[in-house]
């Protein structure tokens, strides 16, 4: 257990970016961490480095990734279609099936050392998960989990079961990475192209289906806010802006 405990969560909104970018830069975040952890293992407890926590919000232009433990079967669009429809298809060592990221779709993507909060994968996803519940709250949508499927639902074991937030996190040296995917405005047609999450029988929703509305601009950013409120609260984490 880190005898350092770092709660201070860096913060970063990095607005519109492509996928790969943005997966590199976690991955280098991550391994930012990882060396510093390595680098206390030869180390007297009193002499170990802090590491650091980040958390990313952003949005990405049309893809779909492939969780390590996906089947490609569910990618429903050939390379001609994805063109068509201005998307790209990327293999991520997450977890999860595949999913689809977009426009209008709030990605949050915590890199965190867990030994700096807790050392438990399943509480780490049910803390993401709640975390959206108490958002989705705010705007009257009851969320709930799923038996066996993470992510967060609406109307669970119900025939119109629907899925509001996809997740798939990857851990390494508990230190994580990827996140969940809210969808807010998304355009779900999109999702017409995937069995999102290899799941058949189950549909997805957005804020902007349940609403029966577009959210402007700013409810998207009051969205991420209420995402980094209730963050804080859940991780009991302390979020500070990138300087």
């Amino acid at each position: 257990m880190n005898t350092h405990q770092n709660k201070v969560v860096e913060f970063e909104d990095l607005g519109i970016k492509e996928y790969q970018p943005s997966w590199d830069y976690q991955e280098k975040l991550m391994k930012d961490i990882i060396d510093t952890k390595i680098k206390n293992r030869d180390l007297p407890a009193e002499e170990h480095s802090t590491t650091p926590n980040h958390f990313l919000l952003v949005e990405h232009p049309h893809v779909y990734t492939l969780g390590k433990s996906g089947h490609e079967e569910n990618m429903l669009a050939g390379i001609d279609k994805l063109k068509e429809i201005e998307a790209t298809f990327v293999k991520v060592n997450r977890g999860g099936d595949i999913t689809y990221h977009g426009y209008g779709q709030i990605v949050g993507y915590p890199i965190l050392d867990l030994e700096n909060f807790f050392t438990d994968i399943h509480k780490y996803m049910r803390n993401l998960e709640e975390v959206i519940i108490r958002t989705i709250a705010e705007y009257g949508l009851k969320g709930e989990r799923s038996p066996g499927e993470t992510g967060v639902w609406l109307d669970v074991g119900k025939p119109y079961a629907r899925k509001i937030c996809a997740m798939g996190v990857k851990a390494s040296r508990w230190v994580t990475l990827h996140g969940f995917a809210l969808n807010v405005n998304t355009d779900m047609r999109y999702f017409e192209y995937i069995i999102p999450c290899g799941i058949k029988d189950k549909q997805v929703t957005s804020l902007k289906r349940e609403l029966e509305r577009d959210l402007t601009p700013e409810e998207m950013e009051d969205i991420k806010a209420k995402i980094r409120k209730h963050f804080t609260d859940v991780f009991e984490a302390e979020l500070v802006a990138k300087a």
